[in-house]
């Protein structure tokens, strides 16, 4: 996880804060930690259909932010955090060099230029199973969550753009290693934020979880 090398939790919604809201801002205050088995784990997420009325990428969840004020905004924070090779940084934090893992599609990559931050769980996907109904500074939060390394992934842009914003129902990554990992982060980043599933995606879910090794699943569900 990223706790030691990410701005904490509350630095990041003093940013969001600052966002003009229709309601009074709803804070992603982080509860007691809790564990299920990854085989059981798909029956404790809501059901429920999923509705987009609304939605709109730039003004939903806005952007990038700097949580911490060091001058480095979430995707140069993800960037730092998951580099195999680190990166030079000069000026605002601008970044060059280094190299990371793709664990998306097993590549490797030089420079961060062909790398997107993919939000495991999509901001549309995010939307459409609760997030419509949340503060807008509780959707900011929700972008630029830092407390957990599953919500964020680097990943070359070829596979995030192929993504998109699709659930596992239709879309899961191409490495073949991948898709247990992927499961169970995508169940945990539901669980956290009291996301729902719909049909087709909880009957996918299930399938993949029963042919993955079973495994607890830890995580801070935020209020």
């Amino acid at each position: 996880m990223r706790f030691l090398n990410r701005p904490v939790l509350a630095g990041l919604l003093a940013c969001a804060a600052l966002i003009t809201v229709t309601a009074p801002a709803r804070a992603a205050t982080p509860t007691e930690q809790d564990s299920v088995a990854l085989h059981q784990a798909v029956a404790h997420l809501p059901l429920a259909p999923e509705d987009r009325t609304g939605y709109n990428r730039a003004t939903s969840f806005g952007g990038w932010i700097d949580a911490d004020r060091d001058g480095c905004n979430t995707r140069q924070e993800v960037l730092l955090d998951e580099a195999v090779t680190p990166p030079t940084i000069t000026g605002k934090c601008t970044l060059t060099g280094g190299t990371w893992d793709s664990w998306y599609d097993d590549t490797t990559v030089d420079g961060p230029s062909t790398l997107d931050i993919d939000h495991l769980v999509p901001l549309a996907e995010a939307w459409d199973s609760g997030a419509s109904q949340w503060t807008k500074a509780r959707r900011v939060a929700y972008a630029n969550y830092l407390g957990d390394a599953r919500h964020l992934v680097a990943a070359t842009a070829r596979s995030n753009r192929s993504k998109s914003d699709q659930d596992p129902a239709t879309w899961m990554p191409p490495a073949a290693d991948a898709t247990c990992r992927y499961t169970a982060d995508w169940i945990s980043v539901k669980l956290t934020w009291g996301l729902a599933v719909d049909p087709a995606e909880h009957d996918a879910l299930a399938e993949f979880a029963a042919n993955c090794p079973d495994q607890d699943i830890t995580y801070t569900p935020t209020d």
